[in-house]
C-alpha cells in the first residue's frame, strides 16, 4: 500500500470526526486466534522520542514510511493486529488496515528516552476510557521499577489503578514490567538478568485489585535457557517483546532461536515485536513479519 498523506491530512483537516467514524465501523475479532496464539506488531516508540531502528537514528520519523511498512506487516498472514499510540491507530483506522485486527492502545509515553525524568512513565497515552470509547481490544503498559528512585513507587501506584480500570471495564492491559537501573553516565539500563525478571514479573502479577484481564509482556532473558524458571513465576498469560535487536542478519537469527524457544513454555502466547520486523537488516519486511509469524 501506497499512502497518499496530503489524503489523510484532508481528512483530519475537513473531517475529524471520520476517525470516531471509522472506529465504529471496524470488524472486531477475539483477542486470540484459533490456535490460541498472538502475533502483534508493535509501532509506540516515537511517541517516546525512540525513533532509531535498523542502525538509522531516525528510522521511525517519516510517518507516510512508517505506515507503509505497518500495513505491509498487517496484511501478512497469521499476523493479528498492532500495538501503537492514537496517532498512529486513527491514520490505520483511516487506512482501514485494522479490519478483522486486534487492537492494542499504548497508555504510558511519558518516560521518554534520555530524558532525566525518563524513568517517570506518566500516562500520557490512551486512557481505559478511550480503549473502550474507540473499541479497541487491549491496552498496553510500561512498568520500569528503579530501587533507587523513589518515583517508581508512584508509577507503581498509578500502574495498578489503571489495571483496576482496564478490569472494571473487562479489557486485558498487558504490562511490560523491567527492574531498571541508571548507568555512571545516567542512561537508563533494563536488567536482564533471571533474577531481575523473576522480580519484575512478580512484582507486576500483584498489581490492583484484579488480575483476571492482566496479561505480560516480558523480555528473553541474557540466557535464554532460564526462561522456563523466569516464566514459571507467574501464572498470567504472556507475550514475549522483541526489544532491540542488532542491525545484521546474524544478530536477528540469534533473537529469533531466543523467541523459538520461549515460545514453548505453558505460559507464554505469542510476540509482540516491533522495529526489528518493520526495518529488518535485509529491508524486507514481508519475510521478516513470516519467520517471526513461523515462529508460533
Amino acid at each position: 500500500m501506497t499512502v497518499d498523506i496530503s489524503e489523510l491530512v484532508d481528512l483530519r483537516s475537513h473531517r475529524p470526526e471520520a476517525i470516531a467514524e471509522a472506529a465504529a465501523r471496524r470488524t472486531r475479532r477475539p483477542l486470540l486466534n484459533t490456535s490460541g496464539r498472538l502475533m502483534i506488531i508493535a509501532a509506540d516508540h516515537p511517541a517516546r522520542g525512540a525513533l532509531a531502528a535498523g542502525g538509522r537514528s531516525m528510522a521511525m520519523a517519516n510517518r507516510a514510511d512508517l505506515l507503509e511498512r505497518l500495513c505491509l506487516a498487517l496484511s501478512r498472514p497469521g499476523v493479528d493486529g498492532v500495538l501503537a499510540t492514537a496517532d498512529i491507530l486513527d491514520d490505520l483506522l483511516l487506512l482501514g488496515a485494522l479490519d478483522g485486527k486486534v487492537v492494542l492502545g499504548s497508555m504510558n509515553r511519558g518516560g521518554l528516552q534520555g530524558a532525566r525524568f525518563e524513568l517517570d512513565d506518566r500516562f500520557t497515552g490512551h486512557r481505559p476510557e478511550d480503549i473502550e470509547r474507540l473499541g479497541f481490544d487491549a491496552g498496553k503498559l510500561l512498568l520500569r521499577i528503579d530501587y533507587d528512585d523513589p518515583g517508581s513507587l508512584t508509577t507503581m501506584e498509578s500502574t495498578a489503578r489503571a489495571i483496576d480500570d482496564m478490569a472494571a471495564r473487562r479489557l486485558p492491559v498487558f504490562v511490560e514490567p523491567f527492574l531498571s537501573h541508571r548507568t555512571p553516565e545516567g542512561k537508563v539500563r533494563n536488567d536482564l538478568s533471571a533474577e531481575a525478571v523473576t522480580k519484575s514479573i512478580a512484582i507486576a502479577s500483584g498489581l490492583g485489585g484484579s488480575s483476571a484481564y492482566t496479561w505480560l509482556k516480558v523480555p528473553v532473558t541474557e540466557n535464554p535457557d532460564d526462561m522456563a524458571e523466569v516464566m514459571a513465576t507467574s501464572t498470567l498469560p504472556a507475550v514475549l517483546l522483541g526489544g532491540e535487536i542488532g542491525g545484521s542478519a546474524e544478530e536477528q537469527a540469534g533473537a529469533y532461536e531466543k523467541w523459538r524457544g520461549a515460545l514453548r513454555l505453558p505460559t507464554v502466547r505469542g510476540l509482540v515485536v516491533g522495529r526489528s520486523l518493520l526495518y529488518p537488516a535485509d529491508g524486507d519486511v514481508a519475510a521478516a513479519v513470516d519467520t517471526a509469524v513461523g515462529l508460533l
